[in-house]
């Protein structure tokens, strides 16, 4: 599909191609569900723990005799009915990871683009870069754009160190390589922000 080329400036400068079989699909919305989760689910540490009685320190001595106190009987002061005693059920460390197939994660990610280019949410921009660091530089280009009002995620087609950290303290803008976004960065950002150059490199993450 052709689409709109833009400069750093906001200028139309022509149009460029984006693969259909990527930025053209019918977006599956169960797929990109699923990506989503499996994201979210490998962020979790998974270390939440407590204490089960046999394993908080004391409790080995009977508290009082078994009988003629006419209290309940008692065998340890670590029983899960007492304070300081241990828990029942507790919650143990395990690992949520959520496998995904490669089919279905490649499938979630071509949806996000085609969705985002069907809300006309993607902008491709000629390749550029900056000689030194300075905020104002991709504030700047952001205005240029109108996309300064928005979340928005630029990706490079390789780590330009000018670029990255011009824009890393601007609210609500992410750059990365182009090969190292997920389902949940484009979809988790209002606008994306395409340079040319890094249309091949997404190519190439599905191995096209």
């Amino acid at each position: 599909m052709q689409v709109d080329l833009y400069s750093k400036d906001g200028k139309v400068i022509g149009t460029t191609d984006l693969p259909d079989d990527i930025f053209g699909i019918e977006p599956n919305e169960h797929a990109m569900h699923q990506a989503v989760v499996a994201y979210l689910a490998h962020r979790r540490q998974g270390n939440a723990k407590t204490k089960i009685r046999s394993e908080v320190s004391g409790g080995g001595k009977k508290p009082w005799r078994q009988k003629g106190r006419g209290t309940a009987r008692a065998g340890s002061s670590r029983s899960p009915v007492w304070v300081g005693g241990g828990t029942v059920h507790g919650p143990k460390p395990h690992d949520y990871i959520y496998k995904l197939p490669k089919k279905v994660s490649r499938l979630a990610r071509k949806s996000a683009y085609s969705m985002r280019v069907s809300e006309n949410n993607l902008v491709v921009i000629d390749d550029f870069t900056f000689d030194a660091i300075k905020t104002k530089q991709m504030a700047g280009v952001l205005s240029n754009l109108a996309l300064n009002q928005f979340k928005t995620l630029v990706l490079l087609p390789d780590v330009d160190n000018n670029v990255f950290m011009s824009g890393r303290n601007i609210k609500n803008l992410t750059i990365q390589p182009a090969d190292k976004i997920s389902t949940y960065d484009i979809l988790n950002h209002r606008k994306i922000v395409i340079l040319k150059g890094a249309i091949n490199k997404i190519q190439n993450t599905f191995g096209n």
